[in-house]
């Protein structure tokens, strides 16, 4: 009975404190913020690490997330908390704090990321199965809107690709298998009012929103292009860019789907992957036309602007995935070449950009570099490690 009621007690406290759910806490008892903490994603084991990248020291590990493979995560506005997208359909929410899971809700079959409200108080989910976005109370995780992506007449559902908070408490997306974008104002969470955008272009795979929330891109797969929103005036519809930037070459196997969000846009230009091709192209955000291509060693996966824009990062599909590249913004000519270790994953920037972080999922590390000099600062032992994400992201649109 006693040890009933301890394990009884001992479940309370992970819903309500996360108590039970942590390993290895190493947080020192005085008070201290949330600025230079962040997140790594152990894929293969379901836990996360929290890390503190002034210190370049992992302070807390937290076990039981679920299938963490593609997860991806949001911050609350002020830094503490961590919402955490599953595979599996899990919304975690973690207490880098207190180094502990705070909530836990299974949402869905197969979810894909999400994203945050302007005002913190929502959480949206993106989800394959169902197709579709849910919402939920950022401080509860109750689901307060559920906003299926039926389309067609014949009762489908379309997977959710590309959501991002966008100004005026809205989010926005698109859906992959109805060619469509759609934007939700959920200013009266009780009625969020859902405008679409039909005919868009073929499987849209991402999407990004500028830094100033303003345009939003979705990135095509099903053909050469990209569709381009203008959130400030959605009356005009959506348009085309980079119209056919492939026609008349020949089309490469896609060994990985690209990725998209604002980080890719460097003061005037956008800097967005070539579906299939080994190249980078460059857009004018004004004209929204292509002004060069910088070739790399491989098809881009991530294309990363550093927070100051003097350089884009690069990383890469197999078979060239343990490969990094730097592009000089002046020049738009690749000026450094690192190998960071097997199967890179994903780069994450410090608040400033003096350093960059990045997770090299098959050697079990993740690598500090120093991005004035390309020095190794430090290597950090880490299980399978995938996406990185710091708390300066909780004070940035699209992220």
């Amino acid at each position: 009975m006693i040890n009933k009621l301890s394990r009884m007690l001992c479940l309370a406290s992970v819903a309500l404190l996360g108590a039970c759910a942590s390993s290895g806490y190493n947080m020192p008892s005085a008070l201290r913020g949330t600025g230079d903490l962040g997140v790594i994603i152990e894929r293969a084991s379901g836990s996360v690490q929290i890390v503190d990248s002034s210190q370049l020291t992992s302070i807390a590990s937290v076990p039981g997330l679920g299938d963490l493979s593609h997860a991806s995560l949001v911050y609350s506005r002020d830094g503490r908390y961590a919402y955490v997208f599953g595979r599996d359909g899990g919304l975690t929410k973690v207490d880098l704090l207190k180094g502990a899971i705070a909530l836990r809700v299974m949402q869905a079959g197969n979810s894909i990321g999400g994203a945050i409200s302007q005002d913190g108080r929502f959480v949206a989910a993106q989800n394959y199965t169902p197709g579709g976005v849910k919402i939920f109370k950022a401080d509860t995780l109750e689901l307060v809107a559920d906003i299926p992506a039926a389309y067609g007449s014949e009762g489908k559902f379309s997977k959710v690709v590309g959501l991002a908070d966008a100004p005026g408490n809205r989010f926005v997306w698109s859906l992959f298998d109805a060619g469509e974008i759609w934007t939700a104002d959920v200013s009266d969470i009780k009625t969020p009012r859902v405008e679409k955008f039909k005919n868009i272009g073929r499987e849209p795979y991402d999407g990004l929103i500028t830094p100033d929330g303003r345009y939003y891109m979705a990135g095509l797969f099903g053909e050469d292009g990209m569709a381009l929103l203008d959130m400030w005036h959605p009356e005009k519809g959506v348009r085309r860019i980079l119209d056919g930037y492939g026609k008349g070459s020949e089309k490469l196997p896609v060994y990985k789907m690209p990725h998209l969000r604002g980080w890719a846009v460097a003061g005037r230009f956008a800097y967005v992957p070539a579906i299939g091709r080994h190249e980078v192209l460059v857009m004018d955000t004004e004209s929204w036309k292509e002004v060069a291509r910088v070739k790399v060693a491989g098809q881009p996966v991530f294309v990363i602007a550093r927070p100051d824009g003097r350089q884009i990062w690069v990383n890469f599909a197999f078979p060239d995935n343990g490969q990094v590249q730097v592009i000089d913004v002046e020049t738009r000519n690749v000026i450094k070449h690192l190998q960071p270790g097997k199967a890179v994953l994903h780069m994450e920037f410090t608040p400033r950009g003096e350093a960059v972080w990045i997770s090299a999922r098959d050697d079990n590390r993740v690598v500090v570099y120093d991005t004035s000099n390309f020095a190794v600062r430090k290597e950090l032992p880490a299980q399978a490690p995938s996406g990185i994400f710091f708390t300066h992201r909780a004070a940035r649109i699209g992220f």
